[in-house]
């Protein structure tokens, strides 16, 4: 699995909602993945807060689609400097 894939999938995986073959291969990604891992604790920390602070609302989905933007930049910028 690769990062990008990792990041389309990332919601799923926490939710625990992939097949067990897409988990395998996302934990084995994690294992390895430094940047990876950062992204899925600071997003599981941001869900955890959210959810203390009580609000019920979504994310609007303009909202959602510039933070998945951004991410998904963040680990192509990651990628290209690995090359």
């Amino acid at each position: 699995m690769e990062c990008q894939e990792l990041v389309r999938y990332l919601s799923d995986f926490i939710d625990h909602n992939l097949d067990e073959e897409l988990m395998q291969a996302a934990r084995e990604h994690l294992a390895t993945c430094q940047n990876c891992h950062v992204v899925l604790d600071s997003t599981q920390k941001t869900i955890l807060l959210y959810r203390r602070r009580g609000e019920r609302e979504s994310m609007a989905p303009r909202r959602h689609d510039a933070l998945f933007a951004q991410l998904t930049e963040a680990l192509q910028n990651k990628d290209d400097q690995c090359d």
